[in-house]
């Protein structure tokens, strides 16, 4: 999903739209690694050395990886565990409601990689 969720956050730079993950893995260097790595341009928060059990996944009641929500700007959870295609779908709806008509592609839907 990073190169999905990377083209979005490039995309929707001028919009009001942010991508905020949680990681659940218990080891802090490895994510901060793979963070560098992968290239992710988005805010991630450490779930803590728990893992899945840590404290954001209990405070969001989370019980499965990953979980996805799609949160309007009034802070209403309005679409859950979307993907792909249907996570575009949820993104733009949103940013209509708010005025702000977008069209979303990715390098994939061209046939790139």
């Amino acid at each position: 999903m990073y190169q999905h969720e990377r083209s979005l956050v490039k995309q929707l730079a001028d919009k009001p739209f942010a991508l905020i993950g949680v990681n659940s893995d218990g080891d802090v260097d490895y994510i901060k690694k793979t963070a560098r790595e992968k290239n992710l341009n988005w805010r991630s928060f450490w779930n803590g050395p728990d893992g899945t059990r840590g404290p954001i996944a209990r405070a969001w009641r989370i019980k499965g990886w990953p979980t996805i929500y799609v949160i309007d700007h009034q802070g209403v959870i309005r679409y859950q565990d979307v993907r792909g295609s249907s996570m575009d779908e949820a993104i733009t709806t949103l940013l209509a409601e708010m005025g702000h008509e977008v069209t979303i592609t990715h390098a994939e839907d061209e046939g790139g990689h």
